[in-house]
């Protein structure tokens, strides 16, 4: 069975879940999330497509990301 990763979910919500999932955002390209103080400040109401729009990373590349590593995308 994959693993299911909800993007409307918080950063924090997810990080909370799956812990991975952060490493992950991190080599996408979400360097600073890594951040404690900001994992714990902007992820707790930053989604992962509000954050790609914030930070001009396709939402696509995001999703084939997360698919190639094993899990099922749900927005």
């Amino acid at each position: 069975m994959s693993k299911v990763i909800d993007l409307s979910k918080t950063v924090y919500q997810l990080y909370k879940e799956d812990p991975e999932v952060i490493e992950i955002m991190k080599e996408i390209g979400f360097e600073s999330i890594s951040d404690p103080a900001k994992l714990n400040t902007v992820g707790r109401f930053v989604t992962i497509p509000k954050g790609a729009e914030m930070k001009g990373i396709e939402i696509e590349k995001i999703k084939d990301e997360f698919i190639k590593r094993g899990y099922s995308v749900k927005m």
